[in-house]
């Protein structure tokens, strides 16, 4: 199977078999009965997709319930450190956060269950990333940590003097003064 298991519950590693021959290569990106058959039974009903340049810090993001999103992260060109934060009250992984690297050449995704908040920091001099959403956007939804938290210590693998962050992103609060109803 492509689907490679963390230490998080519901958190996966997914790794498409790529078929690569003089022409180029090919791979199924997304395959409903592969998910299906690793217990995802999901409808994807928004694709977000961002171009961003070396050093850029997004996150960390995540939508409340009812409007809590489970995604499914790929990038297109480029390089990224893909980062999850599990902010699900009990989880035995609460607070804890998990990178991947993701990029254009490995065609690794990460497929992000409800209750993470989500960010990537890029590594490359620019970055396409595309990620399916299981639901709608809702800005009263919006909730978000601070990338800089200490209490968290993420190593984005970008010098603090490279990291373009934006306004909105830089004012998140911590872990511990966010908004938060996920519960494990």
């Amino acid at each position: 199977m492509p689907f490679i298991k963390t230490d998080f519950p519901g958190l996966m590693v997914f790794e498409p078999t790529v078929f690569e021959d003089s022409r180029g290569y090919f791979f199924e990106a997304y395959n409903e009965q592969q998910f299906m058959q690793e217990g995802f039974d999901i409808r994807w009903v928004q694709d977000n997709q961002s171009s961003s340049s070396y050093g850029v810090i997004r996150g960390l993001h995540y939508q409340l319930p009812p409007y809590d999103q489970t995604k499914l992260v790929r990038v297109l060109r480029g390089k990224i450190l893909d980062v999850v934060v599990d902010i699900r009250k009990a989880s035995p992984t609460y607070g804890k956060s998990y990178s991947k690297v993701l990029s254009a050449k490995n065609k690794r995704q990460l497929f992000i269950p409800k209750g993470f908040a989500h960010g990537f920091s890029v590594l490359s001099e620019k970055a396409e990333v595309l990620y399916k959403c299981d639901n709608f956007y809702n800005k009263e939804s919006e909730g978000g940590i601070i990338y800089s938290d200490p209490a968290l210590a993420i190593d984005w693998r970008i010098p603090e003097t490279d990291a373009v962050v934006s306004e909105k992103d830089k004012v998140l609060p911590t872990l511990a003064d966010c908004r938060n109803s996920f519960v494990f």
